[in-house]
């Protein structure tokens, strides 16, 4: 029999990618989406369970059919800007329903948790790169809220023995290089679909929040890091679990910064168009710089990234907006 795992968000960008990674490895891939962001399409490699993940219902009738050895939680909001404005949805999405579910696994006996967390949970660097030792003092509601859970991870291995592995992102970007899986948000908000859409003639220019940084050119820089090293990651991590491994707090970057304007300008170069831009005032919320080092992944779990040039990130995102023009609704 196959060992399963509950991917929660399994529907989404990353989380999809993930499920497939799974099976390539063998593993049975279980999805919980509650599909606010989700797209069915693209999961693909086992069955999808519709609802959230605080419902107890659902989670019983899940772990009751499937033996769920580990779970990886992916389905959380993300969007900075939105944070700031509605901190409510977030503390109830990335909080309140992730406790759910924690509960849920708690009672089902299941003590082995990978959680998607976040470089927001830093805020404003006092170092680059930035390392896990640096102070955690987020800036925003969406960065407090996955510290929250950083938090009671800990608390809960302490109380009840489950042991986790916090992969704190720096920004997810590419697509499948099958070309079979890609971003598709809706609205999107990440510079590097965004560039390609200007590119496609879907949007007339790109807007760039914040020219007067304290950056080379002004602009905001960002360590970008591949889907498919994401959940190489996850998987390393959930492997050293399933040996009875313990758990850690890890970076996830590539250890290279790239301003905003020069991920635009590689963008015109992959894709040989014209990208419009226009100046747009800062996001509230934005550090200047986030550039991670992955120094201790490396060491520790032996992540080896594989796609960590720029501009071959962005050729994986470029091939599959050519090829899903209209994202998963074609």
């Amino acid at each position: 029999m196959k060992t399963s795992v509950l991917v929660a968000g399994g529907a989404g960008y990353i989380g999809s990618y993930m499920c497939k990674l799974l099976a390539r490895r063998g593993y049975e891939p279980v999805v919980i989406d509650s599909m606010v962001h989700g797209h069915a399409d693209a999961v693909k490699w086992g069955p999808l369970y519709r609802g959230c993940i605080s419902d107890g219902e659902l989670i019983d009738h899940v772990f009751g059919r499937h033996p769920i050895a580990a779970v990886m939680h992916f389905a959380a909001f993300c969007y900075v800007g939105e944070s700031v404005t509605d901190p409510v949805k977030y503390y109830h999405n990335n909080v309140a329903n992730t406790l759910g579910l924690l509960r849920g696994m708690l009672a089902h006996g299941v003590r082995r948790f990978i959680f998607s967390s976040t470089c927001a949970t830093y805020g404003e660097p006092e170092w680059i790169p930035l390392t896990e030792d640096h102070p955690q003092r987020p800036i925003n509601p969406y960065g407090r809220t996955k510290l929250m859970v950083e938090q009671m991870l800990t608390d809960l291995e302490h109380a009840h023995g489950l042991r986790s592995v916090c992969l704190r992102y720096f920004n997810a970007a590419g697509a499948d290089p099958d070309g079979e899986l890609g971003e598709d948000h809706r609205p999107e908000t990440h510079l590097i679909p965004l560039a390609l859409d200007a590119a496609r003639g879907r949007l007339p220019e790109i807007a760039v929040f914040g020219d007067d940084y304290p950056t080379p050119d002004g602009t905001c820089v960002r360590d970008y890091i591949h889907i498919a090293d994401l959940a190489q990651a996850h998987l390393l991590a959930l492997e050293r679990l399933l040996t009875d491994g313990p758990g850690g707090r890890y970076n996830l970057g590539n250890g290279a910064g790239h301003s905003v304007r020069q991920v635009i300008d590689a963008a015109r170069r992959v894709t040989g168009r014209p990208i419009p831009e226009k100046a747009a005032p800062r996001r509230p919320g934005d550090p200047a710089v986030l550039v991670g080092s992955s120094e201790k992944v490396i060491r520790e779990l032996g992540w080896r990234p594989e796609y960590a040039d720029l501009e071959t990130i962005i050729e994986t995102a470029w091939r599959w907006h050519r090829e899903h023009p209209d994202g998963y609704a074609a």
